[in-house]
């Protein structure tokens, strides 16, 4: 319960400020393009973060690394709360989107510490966090920025912050560390140089330009950096990540799943509040406060949670291999739903469910396949390693979706909006990326899910 209530505060920070994005600018004294980071500079530090606290988890034990991504929520979201300028703020969003590293650490510690029987039940809730999060932190968010000062919002994140940290301190086993390796400092400084450059490029480029020096010099140093810090943590004897063990074809494909999975989730999350929240004067918008938005959307992070059971069930019967395949094939089916129905907020609603019941369903198989193919000294890299792909599939829908709304407009009063085809194009595009990690995962060698469950039985037993 402690993971499970920590991990969902640590993703609430994806969507904490969207609503008052719009505002920004004026919020902070800054130009438009200076505050867009106060978005971007959380998904940045989270994706870097994910895989190097996972390792450093390996190396220096779960509990430590959860309490020290807590406690840096506290003060992130301290100084977010108490400075209304561009510098400071950034800093705060910084260090929110580090605490994100809890995440995927409360996932390989959740399968160290549940008894065998519980084991599934636990890592899809847990991992279902890492959508839930996202989806109903619009809603409360939007509220809160409606009804109170901006900086209530952070207010609450440190308040949640510090229960994260009291309960973690309190009710966390202490595990021993399972590797007991130097932590590999330069291949984490590498690493970051890379996730930054590219990421920065592909969700910048938009605004920027795609062919603008600007864009091309960080996606391209950003490639070149990784591909420099491959040879070299390959030739390192303990490694921030074990290459060797990444490229194996279960966890090579299930990472590149999750970054088309994660491309799905993205792409609904952005597109249907923007539908929504169309002035009905164009026709097909559909005319809702963000506050209403964020309503019809929450009802697909409550499925999210809901579908916890019933993915554990899937995971025990058929295994994680058919299990995200399964996933990614309804995260498809809720946007041919919404291809055809998105004349109603109750239709986008209907979309989103049945979307977000198949992340629900792929997050929760997704580290069980890194987890079950991966030694137990690298399961928090694994987990991390993951967990930054789907942030990457989440950037790059960002920026392909800006690409698509953008491509066609129509002129409303001094300002031009997306025109209706752009919409349903970028449903066609996301049930696409859903259905392609569909048929990756399918590549992956079929295993017994009877063999997996005692599989992983002694592992634990072992860890015992």
């Amino acid at each position: 319960m402690v993971l499970g209530f920590s991990s969902l505060c640590a993703s609430l920070m994806q969507s904490l400020v969207i609503p008052i994005q719009p505002e920004l600018p004026h919020l902070l004294n800054t130009s438009a393009a200076n505050a867009s980071w106060v978005v971007t500079a959380t998904l940045l530090a989270g994706g870097v973060s994910m895989p190097v606290s996972g390792r450093l988890a390996d190396i220096y034990g779960r509990k430590p690394i959860l309490i020290a991504s807590a406690m840096i929520l506290i003060v992130g979201s301290l100084i977010c709360a108490l400075f209304s300028s561009i510098g400071p703020v950034l800093i705060g969003r910084v260090l929110q989107g580090v605490a994100m590293g809890y995440i995927p650490v409360a996932i390989s510690f959740v399968r160290e510490i549940t008894p065998p029987h519980m084991r599934n039940s636990a890592v899809a809730g847990i991992s279902a966090t890492l959508g839930v999060g996202g989806a109903l932190g619009l809603p409360l968010a939007a509220w809160i920025a409606q009804d109170f000062d901006w900086h209530m919002l952070f207010w609450l994140s440190a308040a949640l912050a510090v229960l994260m940290t009291v309960f973690s301190a309190l009710a966390l086993p202490h595990v021993a560390p399972v590797d007991r390796a130097g932590f590999d400092a330069l291949g984490a400084i590498g690493l970051a140089l890379g996730i930054v450059g590219i990421l920065t490029g592909v969700s910048k480029g938009n605004d920027w330009g795609w062919t603008a020096p600007s864009t091309l010099v960080t996606i391209l140093g950003g490639l070149i950096v990784l591909i420099g810090w491959g040879f070299y943590e390959v030739r390192h004897p303990h490694p921030l990540v074990d290459l060797r063990t990444t490229v194996k074809r279960p966890i090579l494909l299930t990472n590149i799943a999750a970054l088309l999975i994660g491309f799905g989730m993205m792409a609904q999350s952005i597109v249907v509040p923007q539908l929504l929240q169309m002035p009905t004067e164009v026709g097909y918008g559909l005319g809702q406060t963000i506050l209403q938005a964020g309503l019809w959307m929450a009802p697909g992070g409550l499925m999210m949670l809901a579908f916890t059971p019933i993915s554990s069930r899937l995971l025990t019967t058929l295994g994680g291999r058919a299990t995200l395949a399964l996933g990614a094939f309804v995260i498809s089916a809720g946007y041919v739903f919404a291809v055809f129905f998105d004349g109603e907020p109750w239709q986008l609603m209907v979309a989103t469910c049945i979307a977000s019941a198949g992340v629900g369903i792929g997050y929760a198989a997704m580290p069980t396949l890194i987890l079950e193919n991966s030694p137990a000294s690298e399961a928090g890299a694994g987990v991390g390693v993951n967990s930054l792909m789907r942030s990457m599939g989440t950037t790059v829908a960002g920026a392909v979706m800006a690409i698509v709304l953008t491509s066609r407009t129509i002129p409303m009063g001094s300002v031009a909006i997306p025109a209706e085809t752009t919409f349903r194009t970028c449903f066609i595009i996301g049930a696409g990326a859903a259905l392609a990690g569909a048929l990756v995962v399918l590549f992956i060698r079929r295993n017994h899910p009877r063999a997996e469950v005692v599989e992983t039985s002694e592992h634990a037993e072992s860890l015992t």
